[in-house]
């Protein structure tokens, strides 16, 4: 092993028991010795280096490529003993000079006007279909579920999700919804069945967009959800009920005044809206990822509160409820996780051992993040008026308890496979 990544890693790992296998007769061991040993091995000398110089892309890369290989335990036992460590002792700085260039550019690393953020939809979301019923639930959702109960199974936990967001709403039949990010139009088709509310949905993905379409079709909501392939720049008309769930992500640091602006632009004078997504709680320019940047979402940003709250207070929206959803989001990467590697022969059938390796680094590594990496997911509920939701937040659960027996007479019919 060469010196310089002997030294990284001694100092960062402290506890656990990691071994690599380089080029050497014997692996390098560290950490105290505690717990089963996880061991790696790295092919070469070059990437040895490429750790030192930009571990974050060069781990998920050599990993992809077969350059590191996991010889015992799983890459997500790896990958949360470095991250557990790390999270007590940070990266050398001579470990973090890439770190410090990315902050340095990260306005332009997340901007995202209509063509790229176009093309960053493209992407992921246009990826052949048949990955995403390997690992999802039913309905598709691709965004953190709610763990209301610890028996939950994936599929309760989505269910329970789309109630949560639909009593928060505070909905009422015939209401008007907007679904800013609407994926494959589970949640639009769940808020017209059960809720009885009038939906569109919209979406950049032409994939998504006729699986949705389809949905809709076949659990006839056709009159009552509509779809369509729009940038939320460019929204038009005034809605009861505004929703988003796991687009904020992708709207880029320079864009929050337009994001919120359009929030306010189409919500009633009396509307709620609801954006469900992932924050960090920790300094406020954070940089994402950059494996995850490069192979999995282009163009993303998770932001701290802090960075959104001057953009909703420009756009003279009211916060009325914020809920720090913790932990929920690795429990739901574990679940997702452990489906596709149960279906991993027939996703290289699909798509190739070597993207299946960049998706296990993917799901992997974000698990290990909401674990060890100071990310929550947050539900912020918005008004224009102070009086738009009750003033205590009994609604809600009086909500969830009314869906879920409406629920049971709304059958919901899923088309996979699209």
């Amino acid at each position: 092993m060469i010196p310089l990544l002997r030294r990284v890693l001694a100092r960062i790992v402290k506890t656990g028991n990691l071994w690599v296998h380089t080029e050497s007769a014997t692996p390098d061991r560290f950490g105290d010795g505690t717990g089963p040993p996880r061991v790696i091995r790295i092919a070469d000398r070059r990437t040895q280096w490429h750790l030192v110089v930009d571990p974050e892309l060069a781990f998920g890369e050599a990993y992809m490529s077969g350059r590191l290989t996991v010889v015992s335990g799983t890459l997500y036992d790896v990958i949360a003993l470095l991250m557990e460590n790390i999270a007590a002792t940070p990266l050398p700085r001579y470990a973090r000079g890439v770190e410090f260039l990315r902050r340095a550019v990260r306005t332009l690393l997340y901007y995202n006007p209509r063509t790229r953020a176009l093309a960053n939809a493209r992407h992921h979301y246009d990826v052949d279909p048949r990955i995403y019923d390997l690992f999802l639930d039913s309905d598709r959702q691709y965004s953190c579920a709610y763990f209301a109960s610890a028996d939950h199974d994936l599929e309760a936990a989505q269910r329970a999700k789309k109630r949560h967001i639909a009593a928060k709403l505070a909905l009422g039949p015939g209401m008007t919804v907007c679904d800013i990010g609407s994926g494959w139009g589970g949640l639009a088709i769940y808020l017209a069945s059960v809720a009885g509310a009038n939906v569109l949905g919209v979406t950049l993905s032409e994939r998504q967009l006729a699986a949705s379409q389809q949905s809709a079709l076949a659990n006839g909501r056709s009159g009552t959800v509509h779809f369509e392939r729009r940038d939320y720049r460019d929204i038009t008309g005034v809605y009861d009920r505004v929703v988003s769930v796991g687009m904020l992500e992708h709207v880029g640091t320079g864009q929050y005044d337009a994001y919120f602006g359009k929030i306010a632009e189409i919500l009633a004078d009396d509307g709620v809206a609801l954006v469900h997504t992932i924050a960090r709680i920790d300094d406020a320019r954070g940089i994402t990822n950059p494996f995850i940047v490069r192979y999995i979402f282009p163009g993303g940003y998770v932001p701290a509160l802090s960075e959104l709250a001057p953009s909703i207070e420009r756009a003279r929206l009211v916060v009325t409820d914020i809920e720090v959803l913790r932990l929920h989001y690795a429990q739901t990467l574990r679940a997702w996780r452990t489906r596709f590697l149960a279906r991993r022969e027939e996703a290289e059938h699909i798509a190739g051992a070597e993207f299946c390796r960049m998706w296990e680094a993917y799901l992997a590594g974000s698990e290990a993040a909401f674990r060890y990496q100071n990310l929550v997911v947050l539900q912020i509920q918005l008004t224009r008026r102070l009086d738009a939701v009750p003033l205590t937040r009994d609604y809600i659960a009086a909500a969830e308890d009314r869906l879920a027996r409406q629920e049971r007479s709304a059958k919901i019919t899923r088309i996979a496979g699209e």
